[in-house]
């Protein structure tokens, strides 16, 4: 489990145009073996924080919250698959949520296309969940958190604009984007979703769901650059790149 504050050591990108905000806690954590991104996010001086993704080891990422003098409120999913928030594939099991829910109750916030795939996958049951729409915000001290409706990897996903962050999940990376050969996801959702993404101001930091790329997190200007996903101006060669 690796902890990092924003930009990861040893890492550089080919501009510096982020600036982090004053109040803002913003915490890139790598953790469990694919290369899994959760993320906590909050208020300096409240100390109140939400956690994205909650998966893999909640016991060590509590510790970590606890040693830091942090007091989490709330629990953010970007999607249900189980990598992000646990359960079962693939013969493995993953804990997640369920396990957050037993050593520090919260509400779990997911998108309301995604209630009924995360109940399947994590267990959880309705009352243990926040649904919300695209444009809903949450507010943690003086740190509000809108939720972006993504669709395309999965129907429900979404991302968490926070001042000038964006974490996105399993929607954007910093080469790439989520994949659309799965139950549920939509290619031409995703298309539509890139182009919303895209609109997003060049000093917005994308923290995306993997460390998948050859830096963990760039600038949205810096993404423009090198992502081609970002550059398809029209359906026809999105599904000529994508194959769906």
């Amino acid at each position: 489990m690796c902890f990092t504050s924003n930009r990861k050591k040893g890492n550089k990108v080919t501009e510096s145009a982020w600036e982090e905000p004053s109040d803002l806690i913003i915490e890139q954590i790598e953790i469990g073996p694919m290369q899994n991104f959760t993320y906590l996010i909050g208020c300096r001086s409240t100390r109140e924080v939400a956690i994205v993704d909650p998966a893999w080891d909640i016991d060590g990422v509590m510790q970590h919250i606890n040693e830091k003098g942090y007091k989490l409120t709330a629990a953010l999913a970007t999607h249900y698959h189980p990598d992000h928030v646990g359960g079962s594939f693939s013969g493995h099991t993953v804990e997640g949520i369920d396990r957050l829910l037993e050593v520090n109750p919260v509400k779990l916030y997911t998108h309301k296309l995604e209630a009924e795939g995360m109940k399947k996958v994590t267990q959880i049951s309705d009352s243990d969940m926040v649904k919300v729409e695209s444009g809903d915000r949450l507010t943690l001290g003086n740190v509000e958190i809108e939720f972006l409706h993504t669709p395309g990897h999965t129907p429900g996903s979404q991302c968490f604009r926070v001042k000038n962050t964006l974490i996105s999940g399993d929607t954007l990376f910093i080469n790439g984007c989520g994949r659309v050969d799965l139950p549920g996801s939509n290619s031409d959702d995703m298309y539509h979703s890139m182009c919303k993404l895209c609109s997003l101001p060049d000093d917005t930091l994308l923290l995306p769901g993997h460390n998948y790329g050859h830096v963990p997190n760039a600038t949205m200007g810096e993404t423009k650059k090198i992502n081609t996903h970002l550059r398809i101006n029209d359906l026809e060669t999105w599904h000529s790149i994508m194959g769906h």
